[in-house]
């Protein structure tokens, strides 16, 4: 192993070291006088998160880019998105990936997510913070991961391929659910808050599948 990868291995330890550390005093020192508890726990967080951007620039590897799409991206993909992000930033894995999401269609540019999207995104303890843009044929050269949220956007997707390498790259979201894999995100727009619930336990099952695949393959490749 060389110098490189044995400085990256032992930070990678450390950084797993610090979180746990964190987690114990958190869940077993509560009597502790909570200014002393807060600061103690954010601490650890803070080494661990530092180790963690030590590692990536020790390997020197590239951001892991993944996108999530639907068709207006104001329900399902900004939804991927936020349950992405919030799923990395509790690993301490922000600096492994960059994420984003967006609609095959134009009609909400710039838009926010849907109020219910948002507030049923909050109801599970998941902040969202997305302006609404258009996929582009940029978007095939620029990620590695692009998730569709069912076929008829995939379609739409795999129309502006120029290069049929970049075709694996697209693929559906709930290929990496537990629970209907391979099948499609419905579009919750039309229903009430039992749907968007509904997306929302579909999505965070597939981002979670699909963070420990990378996890075991890709990170896990950095860190050896």
């Amino acid at each position: 192993m060389n110098l490189k990868k044995e400085k990256s291995l032992l930070l990678s330890k450390r950084g797993r070291l610090f979180n746990q550390k964190a987690d114990f005093i958190k869940s077993n020192l509560q009597p502790l006088n909570s200014k002393i508890l807060h600061f103690v726990t954010h601490s650890l967080y803070f080494c661990a998160f530092i180790c963690i951007k030590l590692i990536a620039s020790q390997t020197g590897m590239e951001k892991i880019k993944v996108l999530f799409v639907c068709l207006g991206n104001i329900c399902r993909s900004p939804l991927a998105e936020a349950i992405f992000k919030d799923k990395i930033k509790k690993k301490n894995l922000e600096h492994f990936f960059e994420v984003d999401s967006c609609g095959t269609s134009d009609y909400h540019i710039g838009e926010q997510p849907d109020r219910r999207t948002i507030a049923n995104a909050r109801k599970n303890g998941v902040a969202i913070d997305h302006c609404g843009r258009q996929f582009t044929v940029r978007d095939l050269e620029e990620f590695d991961y692009i998730f569709a949220m069912d076929k008829s956007n995939q379609h739409n997707i795999l129309r502006l391929l120029k290069d049929e390498k970049h075709r694996k790259k697209v693929m559906l979201m709930r290929e990496f659910d537990t629970v209907g894999k391979g099948e499609e995100v419905p579009d919750p727009y039309y229903g009430g808050e039992k749907n968007f619930q509904e997306v929302f336990e579909m999505l965070n099952r597939s981002t979670e599948n699909f963070l420990k695949h990378i996890e075991s393959t890709t990170l896990q490749k950095s860190r050896s």
